[in-house]
């Protein structure tokens, strides 16, 4: 039976704690910034008239660059022009980044309203081998707190306990698309593309 009103959903669980329901900031203190300015990892989320997305984004320590207390600058650099994230934003401009540190048990998560600017004075703040991202989301932050360890610690994330071999990426894209291209020759240019166009 599925669960359907806030009353039967939170009689299952006990009341919040005091300090969960506290630690909600609304602009980024000293800790928040700290965090972001640490951070080579980030996911985002987006919702958009096909529903809910989640993407990866990363790069060097602090490259989500904060603009001020109330803003955050995102570089969209190359990926697989699917847009999807972005695509999203200009349906529905509410967001979600949860920063991640490698080691770190705890993460940052940060909601807010995102726009897309193509603006050169934005997008040069990012340079990489002479390139630029093509566009950067600027993410008004709403709300900003820190999340327990919990689940990185069930996951044994920054362990090896759980590392488990894949069949290259190439392989597995081949078994799911119809593609002339062998399995050996789409991993071989997956690879390059990792080598040569990461910016």
């Amino acid at each position: 039976m599925p669960i359907t009103t806030l009353d039967e959903l939170r009689a299952l669980y006990p009341p919040v704690l005091e300090r969960a329901r506290l630690k909600t900031q609304h602009k980024l203190d000293k800790h928040c910034r700290a965090f972001i300015e640490k951070s080579p990892f980030c996911t985002l989320a987006t919702q958009g008239p096909d529903g809910a997305d989640v993407t990866p984004r990363g790069d060097a320590p602090g490259f989500v660059h904060i603009l001020d207390d109330h803003t955050l600058g995102v570089p969209d650099w190359r990926g697989n022009n699917r847009l999807d994230s972005l695509t999203n934003v200009l349906a529905n401009p509410a967001v979600g980044l949860l920063f991640f540190i490698p080691g770190a048990q705890e993460t940052l998560r940060v909601n807010g309203t995102a726009h897309i600017t193509a603006d050169p004075e934005i997008i040069h703040r990012w340079t990489t081998n002479n390139n630029h991202p093509a566009t950067a989301l600027i993410i008004t932050v709403h709300e900003a707190f820190l999340h327990c360890g919990k689940a990185l610690i069930r996951s044994k994330l920054w362990h090896d306990d759980y590392k488990a071999p894949l069949p290259p990426y190439g392989h597995m894209l081949k078994d799911q698309i119809q593609v002339d291209d062998t399995a050996e020759a789409m991993q071989a240019s997956i690879e390059e593309a990792y080598k040569t166009k990461l910016y």
